[in-house]
């Protein structure tokens, strides 16, 4: 399906010299002088080498049209992921890579969305947010006030992330998995 390309978004899959890539990242820049244009790092599905195309705003790119369906996880096997299917309960396999940055946020019994490609996976996405444990956090410094600063963390899975002051080593917080940032103290 051709769709223009300011419409790409990073999650999509499209084709390009005849390759299949996911995008990966997409910045519209509009220059002082001349059209706006459209930068966008992806990532071959086959080789998994990453590239950086432009393309004006104008410009068509064909978008392959992907399904999504939700696997439970089970273990790793050093590289490979070992996912469950819900309803049939066959197993299914899928790199590590296709979680990228996400990767430390996996737990155990995890629900995560696989899109395919007839057939072929080629991205996985994660509940948006996660509930994890601090292990370790600096102590608050005097004077700090509680609405504009955060302190340095550690997260149960080595993570390093920000959290306010009044969090504490122990305690149990919610973050977002897509770029670790504090949300919330777990309710539970």
């Amino acid at each position: 399906m051709k769709q223009q390309a300011n419409l790409i978004r990073a999650g999509q899959v499209i084709e390009h010299d005849g390759r299949r890539w996911t995008v990966l990242k997409q910045q519209i820049i509009t220059p002082g002088k001349g059209g706006a244009f459209i930068q966008v790092e992806m990532r071959d599905l086959k080789t998994g080498n990453k590239t950086n195309e432009r393309w004006r705003t104008a410009d068509t790119v064909e978008r392959l049209m992907t399904e999504d369906k939700e696997y439970t996880y089970s273990y790793s096997d050093g590289d490979t992921l070992v996912l469950m299917d819900p309803e049939t309960f066959e197993q299914f396999m899928i790199s590590v890579e296709l979680l990228g940055e996400q990767a430390p946020f996996l737990q155990d019994n995890m629900v995560l969305n696989v899109n395919l490609v007839e057939g072929d996976p080629v991205a996985v996405t994660l509940p948006p947010h996660v509930t994890l444990e601090i292990v370790e956090a600096d102590p608050v410094v005097k004077g700090q006030t509680a609405s504009s600063s955060y302190k340095p963390a550690v997260l149960s899975n080595g993570v390093k992330t920000m959290v306010p002051p009044f969090i504490e080593a122990g305690e149990r917080i919610v973050i977002r998995t897509d770029d670790a940032s504090y949300v919330e103290r777990a309710k539970s």
